[in-house]
């Protein structure tokens, strides 16, 4: 067990015990791993990992850390995106607790399943399930969705991904904890449904879904996207969509981990089983940017994702990505959150073996799945062939055949040059995992070139709307000290991701300050949706934002002073 830093801390791990039992109380070294280590980025030490099984339990052991000074990291997922979900290696001032909260997994459908109310640890794909045979889809329905991401984590981190028509992950409507400046617990309800008054009887009340109709507000209209589509049509100078941006900050929205979120309700959408996919190549980046305005401007419906890749970032997710898809593609999302946490407990035993290493399952799982034959359609390959800039256009099936005459006229114009083709089933859904495939794949190069390689620096960047330059050119001095770098992202809201593998030697924090330095410099707002944690600090307009929604941070840990004894910072919700 971690020895306590403040007096104040002994007798909280019994406190704990008492309420939620020992089983769910994680004190060794061993047991709290999985939950202080990040995927990604850092470890650090923890007095205890909690899991309760209840909203009340959760609420009990906020008042009990409250009361022993601690600092309280509400995880769920622990996805690992930022470094965020976990302690790092910064001097806290005061120990830390963990609270899991993937054992509160309820999801409760409202209004004919327009709305959903969903627990504290209810995942992506649950809701994903609970609502298809109401013919419905989440904000979200891939990416964070399929590494087991929670409906809470992507709210409280602005997530938003691939979705051109929905924009960020955004409620008003949520109930949460709060310590006030007095060190108070304020449990606040805005779910919009009355539950009463006495916070542990509202908690009970929700969990159980013990509610009448005439207790819950009305839903919003019904629509496939939100104001969000018309948003990201302007081609103006500023960003579409970053996590500073107070437009998509409300409460739990955007709070990146700084309240104790219980509960959010959210809108649901209509699922549209009929779509189409474009397969779009070029050599040349402004062609594509031409293209993006091209239907911004368009009258009708915008599509449902654009997302680019190049075909460099194509290859590496085909070689150290493909254990990712080929999961994805054969067994589903659960397989692969499993295959992910059996994997990470692997890399911890082996981490302890003399000789071995913290990434030997990693290297197993490469080996392995590079041994599975996986056939890529031709035409993806004759594409990912022909042309260095791939995009892959998704519209609905009543826009398929608008989208394919704007394409046409498109590349006819001699000014342009590319090709598209309209996939078929398999290709689309090829094209889709191995875009998906791309997100791992730097971080597997990473770790089998360890010996080459001194850390992973990576960016999760809004560019201008306008800014027709999009593909960064790095100059040669940052350039040579790279081992490898992918690009790929949401191509539509100008929202990319920027995965590099710095050389050995390097410094990779310093270099990470210099090449922030060129992206703000035109403009650009980092980060874009993965939120405030060990990679980004918080701007001084967030801290303020944060320090009003918890005065004594006592949620998470960061940097930056506040006060001779407190550290500022943000610490994201594990996704």
């Amino acid at each position: 067990m971690h020895a306590p830093q403040n007096p104040r801390s002994s007798g909280a791990v019994e406190a704990f015990t008492e309420i939620m039992g020992r089983k769910h109380v994680l004190t060794s070294a061993r047991a709290t791993a999985p939950y202080a280590t990040g995927d990604r980025f850092g470890t650090g030490e923890v007095l205890a990992v909690l899991r309760p099984g209840s909203l009340v339990d959760m609420w009990r052991a906020l008042q009990v850390c409250v009361d022993h000074d601690l600092i309280v990291i509400t995880q769920a997922a622990n996805t690992g995106l930022t470094g965020g979900s976990g302690p790092g290696d910064q001097d806290y001032d005061r120990d830390i607790v963990i609270i899991s909260t993937l054992r509160i997994d309820q999801i409760h459908l409202l209004h004919d399943a327009r709305e959903a109310v969903c627990l504290a640890g209810a995942t992506l794909f649950s809701l994903e399930d609970a609502l298809a045979p109401h013919g419905r889809e989440p904000h979200s329905v891939i990416g964070s969705t399929s590494i087991g991401a929670s409906v809470v984590g992507g709210i409280a981190n602005n997530s938003g991904g691939t979705q051109i028509r929905k924009g960020p992950a955004y409620t008003e409507q949520a109930i949460f904890a709060r310590v006030d400046e007095h060190g108070q617990i304020q449990l606040v309800n805005h779910l919009g449904i009355d539950l009463g008054s006495d916070p542990t009887h509202i908690l009970d009340r929700l969990q159980r879904g013990q509610w009448d109709a005439a207790d819950v507000t009305p839903p919003p209209p019904d629509s496939t996207g939100t104001a969000y589509a018309e948003h990201v049509r302007q081609i103006a100078d500023s960003p579409a969509r970053f996590n500073a941006d107070p437009t998509f900050l409300h409460e739990a929205s955007g709070c990146a981990g700084k309240l104790m979120v219980f509960a959010v309700r959210t809108r649901t959408f209509p699922l549209e089983d009929d779509k189409a996919t474009f397969y779009i190549g070029t050599d040349r980046p402004g062609d594509l940017e031409a293209l993006r305005r091209t239907f911004l401007a368009a009258d009708g419906p915008l599509p449902i994702s654009g997302e680019y890749m190049s075909s460099h970032a194509f290859d590496l997710a085909v070689e150290y990505g493909k254990d990712t898809y080929v999961s994805l593609k054969h067994a589903g999302s659960r397989t692969l959150v499993r295959m992910f946490a059996l994997k990470s407990w692997a890399n911890g035993v082996f981490a302890k073996l003399p000789g071995m290493g913290p990434s030997v399952a990693d290297a197993i799982s490469q080996k392995l799945f590079s041994l599975v034959p996986e056939t890529i359609p031709p035409r993806l390959v004759e594409h990912r062939d022909r042309y260095a800039h791939h995009l892959m256009l998704v519209v609905s099936g009543s826009e398929r055949e608008t989208t394919a005459q704007l394409l046409e006229e498109f590349f006819a114009a001699p000014e342009h040059e590319g090709a598209f083709f309209e996939c078929d089933a398999e290709e689309a859904e090829s094209a889709t995992l191995i875009r998906f495939g791309v997100a791992s794949a730097a971080s597997r190069f990473f770790v089998m070139h360890r010996t080459e390689a001194s850390a992973m620096v990576t960016f999760d960047v809004a560019l201008r709307r306008d800014d027709e330059d999009w593909l960064e050119v790095l100059p040669p001095h940052i350039a040579d000290q790279l081992l490898e770098s992918v690009y790929f992202g949401h191509f539509f809201c100008h929202v990319l991701h920027q995965d590099h593998v710095a050389k050995k030697g390097v410094d990779p924090v310093a270099l990470k300050k210099e090449m922030t330095a060129l992206l703000t410099s035109r403009g650009a707002a980092v980060p874009a949706e993965h939120n405030y944690g060990r990679l980004y600090p918080a701007p001084e307009p967030m801290i303020e934002h944060f320090q009003q929604l918890d005065p004594l941070n006592m949620f998470n840990a960061g940097v930056g002073e506040t006060s001779p004894r407190r550290r500022w910072g943000v610490r994201a919700v594990g996704r």
